[in-house]
């Protein structure tokens, strides 16, 4: 748990002239406070990159709710879908209310700048937060030559860090952590699919 939560004063929701919808823990002020709307007890701390990171019973089922969406996403940007449940089991433990310290938020934990460069409107629309995240990881496919490991350490890190080291995943205790279990929960997912595959041949 983390020692104190950035959003324990609430979160302020209000929309921009493009229709974004931004969620922040920060007051607004000008145009934004007038028809700022404070949001309580909604959000839930997203879980650390140290946390357990174990396929279970009740992690599958968590799962179940987003496959559809998943499955539609990991196919229209060509990533693994083993790949994008990992990504985000690892991020949110498949809450679409998390949101983390820093502000990143839903299901993948986009932080806000990332889901505007992603073209997501409402950060916690699950449908557009997870069509983001995926569009995101193609992105860093594109750029690190679908390299997993650096495109995981990107996902945490940002791709500038990760360039900064060579292409090595950078030297944080957060980020080395995170790719240790995003790569064994997708590890993880891929047997569990493979299995229900030869269950299905049968």
């Amino acid at each position: 748990m983390l020692p104190s939560l950035a959003w324990a004063g609430g979160i302020y929701k209000y929309v921009e002239k493009d229709g974004t919808i931004v969620y922040t823990n920060v007051p607004p002020k000008g145009a934004s406070a007038r028809q700022a709307r404070k949001v309580e007890g909604e959000f839930r701390p997203a879980p650390e990159p140290s946390a357990p990171a174990r396929v279970t019973p009740s992690s599958k089922t968590k799962l179940t709710e987003f496959d559809e969406i998943i499955d539609e996403m990991a196919l229209k940007y060509r990533m693994p879908v083993n790949l994008v449940r990992a990504v985000m089991h690892a991020e949110s433990a498949f809450d679409p209310n998390a949101i983390s310290h820093v502000g990143a938020s839903g299901l993948m934990q986009l932080m806000p700048a990332t889901a505007r460069e992603m073209y997501v409107k409402d950060i916690f629309d699950a449908r557009e937060n997870i069509e983001g995240g995926t569009r995101y990881l193609r992105v860093l496919a594109n750029e690190f030559d679908g390299d997993m490991v650096k495109m995981v350490a990107a996902y945490n890190a940002g791709p500038d860090a990760v360039r900064k080291y060579g292409g090595q995943v950078p030297p944080y205790p957060e980020t080395q952590a995170y790719v240790r279990k995003v790569l064994s929960l997708y590890f993880q997912y891929k047997a569990q699919s493979e299995v229900a595959k030869t269950d299905a041949d049968r």
